[in-house]
């Protein structure tokens, strides 16, 4: 059995200033909400965050930007997020925008135990600055380091308490490969069952990347509402 605690402020308990971490999530889809504000309440500051944007103002990552505790941010694009884009601007913030490709890839080798690889994204613009640049078959490839993360926070539909894990839909996006790049990692999920009862088949992420659970109600914000006029 894995760990699993009461609640999501006993789990992020040992998250201490200057930390790396990596947050699921697409948007507002799939984002661990509940840990994310045990993190804010936690305080901790000079964090170093990846993940693939920074929430909304005023939900997900955007209420640990409201409270200044992130000091970098990894992502791939600023999104839909004033503040993120205020901090960024102003240089308040230091931002390291990385290709979603790219960015994903990074996070899936840092998780499989490779170091480093090449990819043509990038190539003759400034991502490609001070790094390697080699050419393979007559094309050329820029050198990109893996992401490692001392803490991964994930979100997963249902989880068993071995710690495997099943994502729903397209809540699934970054997390399983932030759940493999996390030095400790933390689920969040909304059912916790006993370990026999998902099938081995639906699996997702085996509790082997897992070390910690707590199970938790979300609000399921919509980031964007487009509704159809009748």
């Amino acid at each position: 059995m894995k760990r699993i605690f009461n609640n999501a402020q006993e789990a992020v308990e040992h998250i201490e200033d200057g930390m790396t971490l990596m947050v699921g999530g697409f948007g507002l889809v799939g984002i661990p909400e509940n840990l994310i504000q045990a993190v804010r309440h936690k305080g901790v500051k000079d964090l170093t965050v990846i993940s693939n944007n920074c929430g909304v103002d005023d939900w997900g990552l955007g209420l640990l930007l409201q409270d200044k505790q992130i000091s970098h941010m990894i992502a791939s694009y600023v999104g839909e997020n004033k503040e993120f884009e205020r901090q960024f601007l102003s240089g308040e913030l230091n931002v390291t925008l990385v290709p979603q490709g790219t960015l994903a890839e990074k996070i899936r080798a840092g998780g499989a135990g490779i170091p480093a690889f090449y990819t043509p994204t990038g190539v003759g613009t400034p991502i490609a600055e001070g790094k390697e640049v080699r050419e393979f078959n007559g094309k050329e490839y820029v050198l990109e380091e893996a992401f490692l993360a001392d803490v991964s926070l994930i979100r997963a539909w249902k989880a068993d308490t071995s710690g495997n894990l099943v994502f729903r839909k397209t809540a699934r996006n970054f997390n399983p490969m932030m759940a493999a790049a996390g030095k400790y990692t933390i689920v969040e999920a909304e059912e916790i069952v006993e370990t026999g009862a998902i099938d081995p088949d639906q699996i997702h992420t085996p509790g082997i990347y897992v070390d910690a659970l707590v199970q938790g109600d979300q609000e399921k914000r919509i980031e964007r509402l487009t509704t159809k006029e009748g």
